[in-house]
């Protein structure tokens, strides 16, 4: 007989949100595996005595890792997401007939706490991670990645007051169709300083960045796409975002140039677990923020009872400076050298012991000085031989050129800290760890852009980014805590071969005993 539902609501119903979550639920096991009861004494400093009641600290941390998990990055549209889910309810404590939060408490509690609140909290799962042994902690690859900011190329604003703005673009500027066609948004609010709005580049800078718009802009009007604002060449020395200050333009390869910040990340080789990240300016360059990585790093390691031995990264990482930096705080680099770096002029060869080269004719081309490079800002030794040793040279016309008259050359100061790294790099163990950096640093990151709600910063400011970072950090590092969990108690193999081991070695000693006591009894 064929059935018909009739649906009619009832006046009076009896619901318990606990028995229809089943006990597999993802968020029904996060509920039971962190206690998030530390928040409590940590954020009461920042409420008032009196007033209304604020959001429970909790629900607010709650609701975040909620976004990031199920890759929701809008207030608005997350509480709409939560209110349709009876897991996530359930997760967060709230009843079927609760009214969340207004979505703007979210905004307004992310500004209250500080920088510090999220990172101790990213500590403190990142503490849980390591009770359950996913954490090794002796071999740390480190990557960056862009992360897009909340703020429109089309909104970008000159360095210079309005009055100067013409000339301004008559000096350093070529001005192409595009400009002509394209109108320029006006930003509502302009959130940024006085030192901001200034240019920032010296004479120099501005005559290369005008050479280069020169070019760019009798390439680009006959290219696709050449009408878009973001294909104007731009230069964070001479534009800045009114929206978003703290945003900087920067490009990839073959990518287009955008308003991002810089997310810098660790992960423990092991299982992949994030053990750090940060935001930083996109426009400044990877190895300039490896010392601030690896002190923040390296503390939070020895915090949780872990030694930090090998320091893997990708050429963008390299430099003198960090690898003495690297050495003296007791750690192995494995960092491909810049393709730049020789040790020295080929056919070369260099005296350790006396601190000087020897070129291929057998003259001493010794030490002069040590000085700063300033275009690279690095450390340099310089070496040059006097005149006269080059003077009956058979080869001063190819070594010397056209108009030198004496030899000379520069080499990095940190020649031994380079010369011991690329010995570990080229070594066995150094393409390893070049496979476990691919392997695991790069995924990660692939996962946070495109599953995990970091394919955008939804807030503005740098350290507002900075949270955002270490709340997706947090989810990423929850998730892989439930999922090893569940591995363990699902197979078992483990522990039962073990014990099985154990009880076959107990039952062959007890007959080798056995037999050993009869022929002792025979004798």
């Amino acid at each position: 007989m064929q059935g018909k539902k009739d649906y009619q609501e009832k006046l009076f119903a009896s619901f318990q949100l606990s028995e229809r979550i089943p006990k597999n639920n993802f968020y029904r096991r996060l509920k039971g595996a962190i206690d998030l009861g530390f928040l409590y004494p940590l954020t009461k400093g920042y409420y008032g005595g009196s007033g209304q009641k604020s959001i429970d600290p909790i629900v607010f941390f709650k609701l975040c890792l909620v976004g990031y998990l199920e890759n929701v990055i809008g207030d608005r549209r997350l509480i709409d997401h939560c209110s349709m889910r009876l897991d996530i309810l359930y997760f967060i404590g709230y009843d079927i007939d609760e009214e969340l939060p207004w979505h703007s408490t979210i905004s307004r509690t992310r500004q209250l706490f500080p920088e510090s609140v999220f990172e101790e909290t990213f500590t403190k799962v990142l503490a849980l991670c390591v009770e359950k042994g996913m954490v090794s902690g002796h071999t740390q690859a480190i990557d960056s990645a862009p992360v897009k900011a909340n703020a429109s190329m089309d909104t970008l604003e000159l360095k210079v007051p309005e009055a100067d703005l013409d000339e301004h673009l008559r000096k350093v500027r070529a001005i192409s169709i595009m400009d002509k066609e394209v109108p320029h948004r006006k930003s509502k609010d302009d959130k940024s300083d006085r030192g901001q709005r200034s240019i920032s580049a010296s004479e120099k800078e501005l005559n290369a960045i005008k050479g280069r718009n020169k070019k760019w802009a009798k390439d680009q009007d006959q290219r696709p796409g050449a009408g878009n604002k973001g294909s104007k060449y731009t230069s964070n020395k001479t534009h800045y975002s009114p929206t978003d200050p703290d945003a900087r333009i920067s490009v990839k390869p073959g990518k287009a140039r955008k308003l991002n910040y810089l997310s810098q990340l660790s992960v423990d080789t092991a299982n992949h677990v994030i053990t750090d990240i940060r935001a930083y300016h996109a426009d400044g360059k990877d190895n300039q923020q490896l010392p601030d990585i690896i002190k923040r790093l390296q503390r939070r390691l020895w915090q949780q009872g872990l030694v930090f031995e090998n320091c893997v990264a990708d050429t963008g990482y390299s430099s003198g400076e960090n690898y003495a930096f690297l050495e003296r705080r007791n750690l192995k680099s494995f960092i491909p050298p810049h393709g730049t770096y020789k040790g020295g002029p080929d056919g070369f060869i260099y005296n350790r012991a006396q601190d000087h080269y020897v070129c291929p004719q057998g003259k001493v081309i010794p030490f002069t000085k040590v000085f700063l490079d300033s275009r690279a800002k690095t450390k340099k030794k310089e070496y040059r031989a006097r005149k006269h040793v080059c003077t009956d040279c058979p080869l001063r016309s190819s070594c010397l050129g056209k108009s030198a008259q004496e030899k000379k050359f520069s080499v990095t100061y940190y020649r031994e800290e380079y010369e011991r790294n690329n010995t570990r790099v080229n070594g066995p163990q150094g393409g390893y760890m070049k496979g476990k950096r691919q392997s695991t640093v790069e995924p990660v990151f692939g996962t946070l852009t495109q599953f995990m709600g970091l394919r955008k910063i939804n807030t503005i400011g740098l350290k507002q980014a900075n949270k955002v970072m270490h709340l997706a950090a947090i989810a990423y590092n929850l998730k892989k805590y439930l999922k090893f969990e569940q591995k363990l108690v699902k197979s078992g193999a483990g522990r039962l071969g073990l014990m099985a081991f154990v009880e076959n070695s107990f039952e062959c000693l007890f007959s080798a005993f056995t037999r050993h006591q009869k022929l002792a009894s025979h004798l």
